[in-house]
């Protein structure tokens, strides 16, 4: 927990993407978390794998919050979630039946209607997909991945795969959802993610670097991120992975710093009463 002060009602609870774990050093949120204890929030983390199947993060995830409620005294919690771990979040609080426990669920960047990308990459010989499987889960095992799963992960990125999860997950009536996608204006809007933007951006469209604005839209308001400059906003953008603003320009529209964007969306959850 990042500080005793009391922003939002209800304890932020933040879950990372795939390919990551809540670290002290380095921090998947880069300046985030300071910023946001700055404004009086109380912050956790999901503490879930990096590469274990949605279903599995879920228990966890469903485990951490009834953990964080014991703690904290608090009837629900506020959760921000990045990438796959908005499916995450919704499938706690849906087919796990935790949404009387969770007051919203921002997701950011999340493929909420998966990725014909991924539909075609699936149709690749299954051996490559099995020799990378076998090399992330061992790699992954070594720093603290219970349930490690390659393969099984990427399938579940498939849209076949979303449609049954949107159709087995529906939204829970009184949880607020919204839902943010960053686009990345050209490939070399973050060189880490050129060659997947411009492979993306022929297959689905727009997207930032790793997922399609259509398939990031969800919830009751969706807001679309662009950058102040040609830059844009990546996958990686949208969790302040290089610890800068994304400009210094002070006027325009656009974002120009991902953290202003992050105080947004804890001023609007307090505004509602979250």
């Amino acid at each position: 927990m990042e500080n005793k002060g009391c922003g939002t009602k209800y304890p932020v609870l933040m879950i990372h993407g795939v390919g990551f774990r809540d670290l002290k050093w380095p921090l998947y949120w880069g300046r985030i978390p300071a910023v946001l204890s700055g404004t009086g929030s109380v912050l956790f983390y999901g503490q879930q794998d990096c590469w274990a199947r949605i279903e599995d993060n879920a228990k966890s995830i469903k485990a951490r919050i009834r953990q964080i409620l014991d703690e904290t005294a608090s009837e629900k919690v506020n959760i921000i979630a990045h990438s796959k771990g908005g499916l995450e979040a919704r499938m706690v609080a849906s087919s796990l039946g935790m949404g009387e426990y969770i007051a919203s669920i921002t997701t950011i960047g999340t493929p909420h209607r998966g990725s014909k990308t991924i539909d075609k990459l699936l149709k690749a010989p299954g051996s490559l997909f099995n020799i990378a499987s076998f090399a992330v889960d061992n790699w992954i095992g070594l720093i603290g991945d219970t349930k490690p799963n390659f393969y099984a992960v990427c399938r579940d990125f498939s849209t076949a795969y979303a449609e049954r999860f949107n159709r087995e997950n529906p939204d829970v009536p009184g949880v607020y959802y919204q839902s943010f996608a960053g686009v990345m204006r050209t490939p070399l809007s973050d060189i880490n993610l050129s060659t997947a933007n411009l492979i993306v951006k022929m297959i689905e469209g727009d997207n930032d670097g790793l997922v399609s604005v259509e398939s990031a839209k969800w919830g009751e308001t969706f807001t679309l991120l662009t950058g102040r400059t040609n830059r844009g906003v990546s996958h990686y953008d949208e969790i302040d992975f290089r610890r800068s603003p994304l400009s210094s320009n002070s006027e325009g529209e656009g974002v120009a710093d991902i953290c202003d964007v992050y105080k947004a969306i804890v001023n609007d959850l307090v505004e509602r009463g979250f």
